[in-house]
């Protein structure tokens, strides 16, 4: 199985020491958040950072490692109704999108948003309306990724536009190019009201747009009394059921999956808890 990190989570102030620390862990693909590995890398400033020679490092690097770069993060807000936001958040996209095939990313990875300036759940989030403008906004992302030949991943969020299986489909009906793809993580597609169908959702995802899904995100959920989220936690230290998951990755053999919310101690035991589920 192809399992990775977020490289994040690893140990390290920098790329390759967080590169050289998932590698000795264990790990063979990683999602990389540039602005999270990079000493002084601002998202906002991403369009001038982002370099044939930053890209050539980056290659070299995970070359060195034999590590895969299975997404490239940039989760930025697509339907924020600042204009100029906007136009800078299109060019991040943009960016990276062309250093993603520089790279040989499998994807650019991003969630869904909110129709505010703040990132914000509100009951918007949920209308038509903003589904629409998602689409509307992420349509020309989409093309641009066909004309460079890189590959846009949405990650549906219960808190964000795309919340519901059936959303990210009307998102996928609309936009057809396989330039676009899906990100699956079950856990965040989970809040206090839903949790309990969680096999269900799986099951769902994997009949709507299972030939869609580019990567697995993995982590482990705990329901928190009084809340509206579940908690969510590393593989193995909750009470996820792997089972429909890692069938389908099994069927998809090299399908990356990145773990999320691991601290460096567990990380390891958390990718031994999915290898000793899929056997």
């Amino acid at each position: 199985m192809n399992i990775g990190i977020r490289l994040h989570d690893t140990i390290g102030t920098n790329l390759e020491e967080h590169l050289r620390s998932a590698h000795a862990q264990g790990f063979r693909c990683a999602h990389i958040a540039l602005s999270k590995t990079i000493p002084g890398f601002s998202m906002k400033d991403a369009p001038a950072l982002m370099t044939n020679e930053l890209a050539a490092t980056v290659r070299e690097l995970l070359a060195k490692y034999e590590m895969q770069c299975a997404v490239l993060g940039c989760y930025l807000n697509l339907a924020t109704p600042d204009e100029a936001e906007l136009a800078n958040t299109v060019e991040c996209y943009k960016a990276h999108l062309r250093f993603a095939k520089a790279i040989g990313a499998t994807v650019v990875g991003t969630e869904t948003g909110a129709p505010n300036a703040g990132y914000k759940t509100c009951p918007e989030c949920f209308t038509e309306e903003a589904l629409q403008l998602f689409i509307d906004r992420l349509r020309p992302v989409v093309q641009y990724a066909e004309e460079v030949g890189a590959v846009i991943a949405i990650e549906p969020v219960c808190r964000h536009i795309v919340s519901t299986p059936e959303r990210a489909k009307a998102v996928l009906d609309a936009i057809d190019p396989p330039n676009l793809q899906i990100i699956l993580d079950t856990v965040n597609l989970l809040n206090m009201h839903n949790h309990t169908r969680m096999d269900e959702l799986v099951a769902q995802s994997i009949d709507l747009f299972g030939d869609r899904i580019r990567i697995l995100h993995m982590k482990d959920y705990q329901p928190v009394e009084g809340a509206e989220d579940v908690k969510s936690m590393a593989c193995g230290t909750g009470m996820m059921n792997y089972t429909r998951l890692l069938a389908f990755a099994k069927a998809h053999p090299g399908l990356p999956m990145t773990l999320e919310d691991t601290v460096p101690d567990n990380a390891v035991a958390a990718r031994q808890h999915l290898e000793n589920a899929a056997k």
